[in-house]
């Protein structure tokens, strides 16, 4: 028996199928973005107090109240923004579900709905399903006067239609490490103003952002906040993917409705993980000293990478460096990555993984790094570069 498929284009992601690869060549996986260090014995230990303080059934389907009010603090302090804990903030089962059930809510069928690209590989599926219509407009490349990816926001701007529903933002930028300026949120509220366009902003890697920069949240502009679903992550900000825990921050009317599919995708996200979580981030510093953990780690790969053959783009935010590798092959990227991968030994991911493939793809030479590694895991990978 057959169905028709509501997402015929999809197949195994190249995450998976470079991971998967990973394994069967033996190689050292600086491709797929989890870090391979574990996270603070005191969040373990407080996962495992929650456990035997009786935390292990259905939780209260938006979010345990200890964590959505210190999610309420906390985004209070960054962004000096306010979201009511009760009605505007959703713990979701990572921010992956929160992009869905966000999507899903918003968008009817021919709605059009803008992916900035190169961009997280769940932003056109989840438009797909809804019955919407991506519109991709692409980053364009660093240049003489920009050191990494920037957005022009003329052709944003020129992209609107009277169908355009939804924007969806990504910054800091997976897989490109942009951040947003102040030029950047003036732009955007110059493009929304007096229009009914809702924004989604996937800020997931809010607290990876090296200095001098400074993350400039969607949620910290009133104009902007009105219209947005705002989405975090605490597994990027703990070293903790696997356990899937999201959430989402948006007006009250926006909320109810992502409420609706939420409930229906997951209900709720593990009770635990919750009650550890909201516990641990009363700590301001298990977020704030990000920045410093990782760039050392950024540094480390850079350095190491500048002795090879590689060319390493500006990486001000995130936990991925970008590198050209044209004065190594003339192959395409992703075909230059499976090489990488048989035959030196580490893996990486192809750019071209975050443009839409209905569409040519650009020629831009380039892979992504990811260095949330231990540091003997970069050393060795940065050994076996060296060689290529």
């Amino acid at each position: 028996m057959n169905i028709k498929s509501k997402l015929p284009h999809v197949g195994t992601t190249i995450f998976t199928t470079m991971s998967k690869m990973a394994i069967d060549y033996e190689a050292i996986n600086l491709g797929q973005g989890f870090p391979d260090f574990n996270p603070s014995e005191k969040l373990i230990e407080l996962v495992n107090t929650a456990m035997r303080e009786g935390h292990n059934q259905y939780p209260y389907m938006p979010g345990v109240a200890e964590l959505r009010q210190v999610i309420q603090q906390k985004i209070k302090k960054l962004y000096n923004a306010n979201y009511d804990v009760e009605k505007e903030i959703t713990v979701t089962s990572g921010a992956t579900e929160a992009i869905m059930a966000a999507v899903i809510a918003s968008i009817n069928v021919g709605d059009e709905v803008i992916i900035i690209e190169p961009s997280y590989d769940a932003y056109e599926p989840a438009v797909l399903i809804s019955g919407g219509t991506p519109v991709h407009v692409r980053m364009t490349p660093p240049d003489d006067k920009h050191d990494t990816f920037w957005v022009n926001w003329n052709n944003v701007a020129a992209s609107i239609t009277n169908k355009t529903k939804l924007i969806i933002l990504n910054f800091p930028n997976n897989p490109t490490g942009a951040i947003m300026s102040v030029e950047d949120l003036d732009a955007i509220e110059a493009i929304v103003l007096n229009t009914n366009i809702l924004l989604l902003s996937d800020e997931v890697y809010e607290h990876i952002v090296f200095e001098p920069n400074k993350h400039l949240s969607v949620a910290s502009r009133q104009n902007l906040k009105d219209r947005s679903f705002v989405i975090f992550s605490f597994g990027k900000t703990t070293h903790t993917t696997g356990w899937k825990i999201g959430y989402c921050c948006a007006p009250k009317k926006l909320s109810a409705e992502l409420r609706k599919i939420h409930q229906f995708l997951v209900f709720t996200v593990p009770s635990p993980f919750q009650y550890a979580l909201a516990e641990y981030t009363k700590d301001a510093s298990t977020y704030l000293e990000l920045p410093n953990f990782y760039q050392q780690k950024r540094d480390l790969l850079k350095q190491g990478l500048d002795q090879t053959k590689f060319k390493t783009l500006s990486c001000p935010s995130t936990f991925f460096l970008l590198a050209d590798y044209r004065d190594i092959s003339n192959k395409n990227d992703q075909d230059f990555a499976i090489w990488l991968t048989q035959t030196q030994g580490v893996t990486v991911i192809p750019v071209s993984a975050f443009y839409n493939k209905l569409k040519p793809l650009p020629n831009l030479g380039l892979i992504r790094f990811c260095f949330a590694k231990q540091d003997d895991t970069l050393t060795q990978a940065i050994e076996r570069l060296k060689k290529v």
